[in-house]
């Protein structure tokens, strides 16, 4: 009898789990993510993104199946989860799994939740699917992960893995939410390969695509799990086929025992990194060794040069040109920007250090803000190298007129496991994304059902207490 193929281990998997038989990490975890990514969807109706998904989704028309966060009465599942996965990527402060560089809740999380609406799903159901998903997503992610080159291969083929992984993932959540069989599971993972999607060039050179790439992966999730359970089916190989997912996307180089090792024993789930600064993982260590600096006393009106050292991976995304990098002309551009995120970690700001509101356009032009991204230089550095891609570590040297040199270095990611956010650094990072939203009633409540999501009897309840906000909170930012 032939071995099963990768899709049905991943399919079996999913099944042969429940909510029962996850670990408490595991659905602590899963339960912190739910309330961290509404977060990031109330925070990011600043954004004119995300009014344009919200426009374009109201166009559709459609029936009434599932809540946007912010976006008012219900509409259909798979539109409902394109908009929330656009608004919980696009201020890119959504979690992080190292080292295949992932941001697998922005799109998974999203699709599980409309999925679970439509399908009246309750909190148990939904947190599993969650888990799963998010679990398959990391393991493929994985899969394409090269130890030697210490990188994604998808990223070196300027594949976005997140958008590409993370449909994948949920449409496994969405599946299970509709009540699947194996065989279901494994047609959705098999449906929804041919429409997966994420080109990344917008990291280098500027665009909002990317703020899109979270939500189509959602849209592909949930429309792939619904037309499974209509009738339509994948091929069973889709994972290591000739012509199948690691073909189409690695040209046929990845690791099979990433998806097999330890699956169902070992999580992935709880180590996921949270993001303590809403702007590209690979500044966060720049932004906490310019606040280093600062606490040890820098003057930023005494500086004279800043040398910022990083992996040598990291530099093509927030190094160069260097030129752009050192003149971004919009908050969007900012994040990923290395002479921004010193710049930003110097002059200090809201959230838990630097918070959304000190990455907007008008910041990004700032004189001030632009005269020291000028004296910012973002050059490899061999020890933060070695490291990458377990952690995005970065050494940031400084020089004042005086002559005097200054040194921090942040070898570690604050959100990790090395470094975890505590459950109040959590609910301060939440409170801020919903402030000016959501009163504080309502985020109290909105809290309350996500820490105790494993007893909502229909999640929908979770969801209408964020799909419209009080008149007059806006704070219009």
């Amino acid at each position: 009898m032939a071995d099963p193929t990768l899709g049905r281990r991943l399919a079996d998997f999913a099944v042969e789990t429940s909510f029962g038989t996850l670990p408490d990490t595991v659905v602590d975890s899963v339960r912190k993510r739910v309330l961290d990514l509404i977060g990031l969807c109330v925070a990011a109706h600043r954004l004119p993104t995300s009014a344009a998904i919200l426009d374009y989704v109201r166009d559709q028309g459609g029936r009434p199946q599932a809540h946007i966060v912010g976006g008012g009465p219900p509409v259909p599942a798979a539109l409902a989860a394109l908009a929330n996965g656009v608004l919980a990527h696009s201020l890119d402060y959504d979690d992080t799994h190292l080292p295949s560089v992932l941001h697998p809740s922005a799109p998974v999380i999203p699709a599980a939740l409309a999925a679970a609406e439509l399908a009246g799903a309750s909190g148990r159901a939904t947190i599993h699917a969650i888990a799963v998903g998010l679990e398959v997503c990391v393991r493929l992610g994985m899969a394409g992960y090269d130890p030697g080159a210490g990188n994604s291969i998808f990223l070196e083929h300027g594949q976005h893995a997140t958008s590409i992984c993370g449909a994948m993932g949920g449409a496994v959540a969405a599946a299970l939410l509709f009540g699947l069989p194996g065989e279901g599971v494994l047609d959705s993972l098999g449906m929804t390969a041919s429409m997966a999607a994420g080109i990344i060039e917008a990291n280098r050179t500027g665009g909002t695509v990317k703020r899109l790439h979270c939500g189509w992966a959602a849209h592909s999730a949930v429309t792939a799990a619904d037309l499974v359970r209509r009738g339509f089916s994948g091929p069973p190989t889709v994972l290591e086929g000739r012509f199948g997912f690691f073909e189409a996307f690695l040209h046929g180089r990845y690791n099979p025992e990433e998806i097999t090792r330890g699956l169902g024993t070992e999580w992935a789930v709880p180590g996921i990194f949270f993001k303590p600064y809403p702007a590209n993982h690979f500044t966060h260590a720049a932004i906490d060794a310019a606040i280093g600096l600062r606490e040890q006393g820098l003057d930023p009106a005494r500086v004279e040069s800043l040398t910022l050292g990083v992996p040598v991976p990291v530099i093509r995304t927030i190094g160069q040109p260097i030129e752009g990098k050192r003149t971004p002309e919009t908050g969007y551009q900012a994040q990923f920007s290395g002479p921004y995120a010193v710049v930003a970690g110097l002059l200090g700001g809201g959230g838990l250090g630097v918070g959304p509101a000190d990455f907007t356009d008008e910041l990004a032009r700032d004189p001030l803000r632009r005269e020291l991204m000028a004296k910012v230089d973002v050059v490899p550095d061999d020890r933060a190298t070695k490291i990458f891609p377990h952690q995005f570590p970065a050494i940031l040297h400084a020089r004042d007129i005086d002559g005097r040199e200054w040194s921090q270095e942040v070898l570690a990611n604050r959100g990790g496991p090395a470094r975890p956010l505590s459950a109040a650094e959590l609910a301060l990072k939440f409170r801020d994304n919903a402030a000016g939203r959501l009163s504080a009633a309502t985020a109290d409540a909105v809290a309350g059902h996500a820490a105790r999501l494993d007893e909502l009897d229909d999640v929908s309840r979770l969801l209408r207490l964020v799909a419209e906000f009080e008149p007059g909170t806006a704070d219009g930012r």
